[in-house]
C-alpha cells in the first residue's frame, strides 16, 4: 500500500473510498507553477496504488478549475531557458498527464468556471468529466504561438470528440462553453451552476461502492488498447477477464445476485492493487 504524500500546493483528503484532489490557488484561477505540476504528478503516482482509494475527483477552488501554466511564476521564467531547459520544462507537464492515464482508479474531472490551456489537458486526461453551466474551456496552446498539440492534447482529445472535431479545437485554440463541450461529447454530464463537484463526488462514490479490481483492469484495458488490432484487443480482454474471474469480487457478485442483495466488493487485497 502506498502513503499518501503532503502536498503543499494543493488539498487532498480521502473519504468513503473517494479522494479528492482540489486546486487551491484561487487568487491565481489555480494556475500551475512548478510545484503544483511536481506535487501533481506525485500525487497522482501514489494515488494508483493505495488500498483505500476506490475513486478519484479532481476539482478547483473558487472561480474556476485551472487557468493553465502561471503566467508569473511559469512562462516569464521560461523566457531565460535553452533548448534544454525547455524540454525538462514539457516533459515535467507530461508527466501529471501520464500519472492521471496511468492511476489504476478512475478520475472524475468536476469542472466550474475557467478551463483553459493546461487545465483543459488535465481535464482531458482524466477518465469522466462533469462540468456546471459556468464552464469555460480552451485549448488555447496556438493562441500564444504554441503548437495545439501539448502535454499529449493530440492523443487524448481525438479519442473523446473525435479526429475532426478535436483538429478544430487544437488549431483554432477557440475558447468554447459548456453547452457546447456537451454537444461535442467532451462532458459525460452537465450539471446546474454550482452543482458539478456534487455531481461529480456522487458518480466517484457510486464507482468507489463497485469492483476497484474491475475498474482498474477496465482502465488499463482502455488504455492499452489503443494501439491494438481487433485481434490484439479481443485476446488482451479474454486474459484481462480471466484475472477477474479468479478474484473474489467475481464470486461475491454472484453469492449477492442469487442472495437478492447488494455486493460488498472486496477492491482490490494487499499484492493485488494492480492487475
Amino acid at each position: 500500500m502506498s502513503r499518501l504524500p503532503c502536498p503543499t500546493s494543493f488539498e487532498l483528503s480521502v473519504e468513503r473510498g473517494v479522494a479528492r484532489v482540489v486546486l487551491a490557488r484561487p487568487a491565481r484561477l489555480n494556475s500551475l507553477t512548478f510545484t503544483v505540476y511536481r506535487e501533481l504528478a506525485e500525487c497522482f503516482e501514489a494515488l494508483s496504488s493505495c488500498d483505500e482509494v476506490r475513486a478519484v475527483v479532481l476539482s478547483g477552488r473558487g472561480r474556476g478549475f485551472c487557468s493553465g501554466g502561471d503566467q508569473d511564476e511559469i512562462i516569464a521564467e521560461l523566457f531565460s531557458r535553452d533548448t534544454a531547459g525547455l524540454l525538462e520544462f514539457t516533459r515535467m507537464t507530461g508527466r501529471l498527464i501520464a500519472a492521471i492515464r496511468a492511476c489504476r482508479r478512475p478520475v472524475v474531472a468536476a469542472i466550474h468556471g475557467a478551463c483553459v490551456g493546461a487545465g483543459a489537458v488535465m481535464a482531458a486526461a482524466c477518465d469522466l468529466r462533469v462540468a456546471d453551466r459556468t464552464a469555460k474551456f480552451g485549448f488555447i496552446f496556438p493562441k500564444v504561438g504554441l503548437s495545439g498539440a501539448d502535454m499529449g492534447a493530440s492523443y487524448l482529445l481525438p479519442r473523446i470528440v473525435g479526429l475532426g472535431r478535436a483538429a478544430e479545437i487544437l488549431f483554432f485554440g477557440e475558447i468554447f462553453d459548456a453547452t457546447e463541450a456537451e454537444r461535442l461529447g467532451f462532458l459525460n454530464r452537465l450539471a446546474d451552476a454550482g452543482e458539478a463537484e456534487a455531481t461529480a463526488m456522487a458518480m466517484a462514490e457510486k464507482l468507489a461502492a463497485g469492483p476497484a479490481f474491475a475498474h482498474a483492469m477496465t482502465k488499463q484495458m482502455l488504455e492499452q488498447e489503443h494501439g491494438m488490432t481487433l485481434a490484439q484487443a479481443i485476446e488482451a480482454e479474454a486474459q484481462a477477464q480471466m484475472i477477474c474471474m479468479a478474484h473474489p469480487d467475481f464470486r461475491i457478485a454472484h453469492d449477492a445476485w442469487k442472495q437478492k442483495r447488494e455486493p460488498a466488493f472486496v477492491g482490490a487485497p494487499r499484492g493485488e492493487t494492480d492487475p
